[in-house]
């Protein structure tokens, strides 16, 4: 019976223990570029089987918060080396999240201050965050996003294939596609952000193909075997909804099955960083099902469970064999020695909000270790 401190493989990569570093917007590179402090916050971390960076924007287009690193500009991908060099020296494993963010962005970050590009003209109606000229960082209304044109879909699954190239040459052990939370991919995928009458709108399957069809990009361009994707059925993050998440969601990942061998399967249960039980359409979500389909259909990648896990909640689940490993985030954020936490069950930091987005070390890469504080 397997435990969260055994070793497991996702695909290509192999994992020296069970619990991964959930990716976590934090802010702290601005112009877009990852940094010195940048690289000691993840090595800090990396006695996680699995680090999964913050969201990583594959183009300018798909960047929506200010000062988050990106994977599009040279000076980005040596910073990101830094960061891959010092976990790796530490004997960690790191994926980059891959992203891009659609409708949930504002203009003073897109291309010569254009609209966001979405699926359809439909606001997300939520928040981001900017720089404002004098400097200082703020939250502001998303903007009013363009429906993109059929035309315009094989440019971004280039900027898929580009960003993912531009990941391993930065020295990531692999990458997550970021299909969940509300952004590009789910906005596709979800029907109160999709009104679209061509073949990427309407039925489930129509819905779906943007999302299969980035997963088939990046895996021509990097293999299977280091490519994961991260998924939220039932999260309302951005303004996202569905009344069939199940029935959507089954098909998805029964078409991800079919292709096999992927590195792993993220799924956040609920509601991104809030409820675990919610849900939406007519009846709870059955996360049970949604695995068994994907293995049915002959899917291997390793099945990465997120959203409120405990530590006992964890080991129940890899005990259980439901999940081949399970994902934390808020307490990576206060806890870099969080693996050596459980094993000791010794209490946990807490983490201080008020430092969660921008700044500098000061909430960062300041939290105690066990060693310090014994």
């Amino acid at each position: 019976m397997p435990t969260i401190f055994d070793p497991v493989k996702f695909g290509d990569i192999e994992l020296k223990n069970r619990i991964v570093m959930a990716p976590l917007t934090r802010n702290r590179s601005p112009k877009a570029i990852p940094n010195d402090l940048n690289a000691a916050y993840y090595e800090q971390r990396a006695t996680a089987g699995l680090l999964i960076t913050e969201g990583t924007p594959i183009s300018q287009q798909g960047q929506g918060y200010a000062d988050v690193p990106g994977l599009y500009l040279p000076e980005a991908i040596a910073g990101w080396k830094k960061v891959t060099d010092a976990v790796h020296k530490k004997g960690g494993k790191i994926v980059t999240q891959i992203w891009h963010v659609g409708r949930v962005s504002h203009v003073s970050l897109q291309p010569n201050g254009g609209a966001p590009v979405a699926p359809s003209a439909i606001s997300a109606g939520g928040k981001t965050y900017i720089i404002n000229p004098d400097g200082t960082g703020a939250f502001a209304e998303t903007s009013m996003p363009r429906a993109l044109e059929t035309s315009e879909i094989a440019a971004i699954l280039e900027d898929y294939r580009k960003g993912a190239r531009a990941a391993i040459d930065a020295g990531f052990d692999g990458v997550e596609i970021h299909a969940a939370n509300g952004y590009l991919i789910e906005q596709f995928l979800k029907e109160n952000a999709n009104q679209r009458t061509d073949q990427y709108g309407g039925s489930i399957e129509n819905r779906a193909r943007f999302a299969l069809e980035v997963v088939d990009t990046v895996v021509k361009e990097i293999g299977a075997g280091r490519t994961g994707i991260r998924l939220s059925p039932t999260t309302p993050a951005n303004g996202i909804s569905e009344t069939k998440p199940q029935d959507v969601y089954n098909y998805l990942v029964e078409e991800l099955g079919k292709r096999g061998g992927l590195s792993f399967v993220h799924v956040v249960e609920g509601a991104t960083g809030g409820d675990r039980d919610f849900t939406q359409g007519d009846k709870p979500f059955d996360y049970h099902e949604l695995k068994n389909i994907y293995r049915k259909a002959g899917g291997t990648g390793a099945w990465l469970a997120n959203n409120g896990y405990t530590k006992d909640m964890a080991e129940a689940a890899v005990a259980s064999g439901y999940a081949d490993a399970v994902a934390f985030g808020k307490p990576f954020i206060a806890n870099p020695d969080l693996v050596e936490r459980f094993k000791k069950g010794s209490a946990l930091n807490e983490p201080d909000k008020n430092t969660f987005y921008g700044g500098g070390a000061k909430g960062y890469t300041d939290y105690p270790l066990i060693e310090a504080v014994a």
